[in-house]
């Protein structure tokens, strides 16, 4: 039986939106934390254009790789195990996304994460991550307030970011914030782009 997160059912339509507008040159993606792989089967599917790549930890492979085997249309290749701290697989690719990934891992990871975007992405290549997003310290939302609560308790290292925190590594990798996305239940789909040298 296949493993189903019901908060990518709740949110793969809005996130596909928010692609399709901010993905139109890209061919080939990488998901960075497949998780379930709901997302890369719904995504791949519907923008048949791309070359979806999928991955996540070696832990946590069996289930990704059993979804795509069962549901994956022919633009969604076999998911890698990818290690954010670890060499990342051979690019360049024109876009890198992410969900629910950076409050998942300890602020090293995160860095280990950017510094991988900047050397994967090429030349005018597209960063989009989607997840609860903190400014300037504040919470925005009582829920998201609670959820960080739980995270922390759950494990110290992990926790919301702050957007000015990512931001800053993300310039460090060499992108320029392009869009901030308002999402449902109170989370937030960041763009990045590399612009073109002069």
């Amino acid at each position: 039986m296949l493993v189903t997160a019901e908060a990518c059912e709740r949110n793969k339509g809005p996130i596909l939106d928010v692609l399709r507008t901010e993905l139109p040159g890209a061919h080939r993606v990488l998901e960075v934390g497949s998780g379930t792989g709901q997302h890369a089967v719904h995504f791949a599917r519907h923008l048949p254009q791309l070359e979806w790549q999928a991955s996540e930890v070696p832990a946590l492979l069996g289930p990704l790789r059993e979804r795509l085997q069962l549901e994956g249309p022919a633009n969604l290749a076999p998911a890698l195990a990818l290690d954010v701290t670890a060499p990342w697989p051979a690019g360049p690719f024109d876009a890198v996304f992410t969900a629910n990934t950076l409050h998942i891992m300890g602020l090293p990871a995160v860095r280990d994460f950017f510094r991988g975007v900047g050397r994967s992405l090429g030349p005018r290549g597209v960063l989009c991550v989607y997840g609860p997003i903190n400014y300037r310290g504040a919470y925005t939302s009582p829920s998201n307030a609670q959820f960080d609560a739980w995270l922390k308790q759950r494990d110290p290292a992990s926790g919301i970011r702050d957007f000015e925190a990512l931001d800053q590594l993300a310039r460090a990798a060499g992108l320029t914030l392009r869009a901030d996305h308002a999402m449902p239940a109170n989370n937030r789909t960041l763009v990045w782009r590399r612009e073109p040298r002069a």
